[in-house]
């Protein structure tokens, strides 16, 4: 067995993959293969996984007839329940690719669409880079799906995550035969993360983000289970590779909860590395309308949830007391939130046009172009090249306590982010904008309209402002480079498992 750097060698966790262990390059030398841990210490966590599993079981039994009700109503849950129970697989899944060896699968997994879109950059770069090996995404929620499908096609298989019980992870594990694992963010399953260990597959976070209310939440169940969990959850953390994490605020709350300070990297946020989107079929069209219309200015409120749609169709209420001719275009986050805000918008007697009932051609263009009338974005994919259009900006989440979304696509177009007091989830790229005064923070829906009057009445200070919001997107740009040199040094030197 070769030395670590420094002296010493690694004990290899990995018993069936022994070239897995990775050299992490931090200073000094540091061996970041997952240790081995004593046989009376997986003896005392059985009962904690066991219990775990029980408790997620119990908690699916309970909610069953939600998810049914759901189910009937919406259409949601029934055609991928088997997928997830690793009874049902795409066929591409379980085919192996044509010239591609049919082990060393690289296996990406995003759970839905803010991780499909920050990991894309990162997964185009590894099929150049593996060109010889399957690269599979996985994404646990029917938009996150939808998305992946769109943006990686590339991809040669996609498919639904499975649930985390040993027997859907077992049969995943066996129809993917991954060479390394890649989880977007920090979503962390207990039994997918100990299979993957005793599989001696690597799993990696990238852009992991753990932020002071998931670390407070934490904290709380800690003590709440007098202890008991603490040992459990350094099991779990340790049970990964490496976490590459996009701050140090992060990455410190991670350590405070257990995980190795071996297997902890800050590398920066992948989502300032996001090619702005090229022109979409919807975005020139708009484009064209709304100038021959003279329907200006635009306004476009992205990613809005529950509770904030009133706040900000009062707000755009305001904003047209001085510009009778302005459009909002309302971008809910979720799908299932379309028909509730339509709903909403009617109750205001507002006009309204959803995106669902545009052909691009000019037919049901008419309502759109009369004065107070709103365009709903009930679609998924399309916010980012909206943004473009926009004279202004509002982006959701944030004055409800949802933790905020993500102001960086607006950013890169030169507009000027606005959002809420509630920024939880993207706290330190938030305080980044505000100290470069880059962005403006506003607590109430009345603070919001005075924001977007004041913006459309200074274009200087509009334009200020937007090519400062850009020059900090610029600047930061540069972590995906760094998460594929990571990878590489664990990918080159892995293989699945027999």
């Amino acid at each position: 067995m070769m030395p670590v750097p420094g002296g010493g060698f690694p004990d290899n966790r990995y018993p069936q993959n022994p070239t897995a262990t990775i050299i992490s390059g931090l200073p000094g030398g540091c061996d970041i293969s997952i240790f081995a841990a004593q046989e009376k210490t997986y003896q005392g966590l059985f009962g904690m996984y066991a219990l775990y599993s029980l408790l997620t079981a119990a908690g699916m039994l309970l909610l069953s007839p939600y998810f049914f009700m759901r189910g009937l109503i919406g259409g949601k849950y029934f055609g991928h329940i088997r997928e997830r129970l690793g009874w049902g697989f795409p066929l591409d899944l379980r085919t192996r690719s044509e010239g591609k060896r049919s082990e060393g699968t690289i296996w990406i997994h995003a759970v839905s669409v803010g991780e499909v879109l920050a990991v894309q950059p990162l997964a185009i770069q590894l099929r150049e880079r593996y060109r010889e090996r399957r690269l599979v995404v996985s994404t646990t929620t029917a938009t996150g799906q939808k998305l992946a499908r769109e943006r990686m096609k590339f991809a040669d298989a996609i498919f639904y995550f499975p649930l985390d019980w040993q027997g859907p992870v077992k049969r995943a594990l066996k129809a993917v035969r991954p060479a390394a694992v890649i989880v977007v963010e920090t979503e962390i399953w207990p039994n997918f993360l100990r299979e993957c260990r005793r599989s001696g597959v690597p799993v990696i976070f990238v852009n992991g983000r753990l932020s002071e209310r998931s670390f407070r939440g934490f904290r709380r169940a800690i003590s709440f289970s007098g202890g008991a969990l603490r040992g459990f959850l350094k099991r779990i953390l340790n049970d990964a590779t490496l976490f590459l994490m996009q701050g140090e605020p992060d990455a410190s709350r991670l350590l405070e909860l257990g995980a190795d300070p071996k297997r902890v990297v800050v590398s920066g946020n992948m989502k300032f590395d996001l090619v702005g989107p090229a022109e979409s079929a919807l975005s020139n069209w708009l484009g064209e309308e709304v100038a021959r219309n003279q329907r200006q200015p635009v306004l476009v409120a992205g990613s809005v949830m529950a509770n904030e749609e009133i706040q900000v169709l009062r707000a755009f209420g305001e904003v047209e007391r001085q510009f009778p001719r302005a459009l909002l275009i309302l971008a809910p986050r979720k799908p299932d939130r379309f028909d509730e805000a339509a709903r909403i918008v009617g109750e205001l007697r507002r006009g309204l046009v959803r995106r669902s009932n545009i052909t691009l051609n000019g037919a049901g263009s008419a309502a759109l172009f009369a004065p107070g009338s709103v365009l709903l974005l009930d679609s998924v994919g399309e916010l980012a090249s909206i943004y473009r259009l926009a004279d202004a900006v509002f982006v959701g989440g944030s004055l409800v306590p949802s933790g905020g979304h993500n102001i960086l696509e607006p950013a890169a177009f030169s507009k000027v982010p606005i959002y809420g007091p509630f920024m939880d989830n993207f706290s330190e790229i938030a305080a980044k904008f505000l100290d470069a005064d880059a962005a403006i923070q506003v607590n109430t829906q009345e603070a919001l309209g005075d924001a977007w009057i004041n913006l459309l009445k200074d274009d200087m200070r509009a334009m200020r402002m937007g090519a400062a919001a850009r020059d900090l997107v610029d600047l930061n740009r540069g972590a995906t480079a760094r998460v594929l040199a990571r990878i590489e040094q664990i990918v080159d030197t892995s293989r699945s498992p027999a």
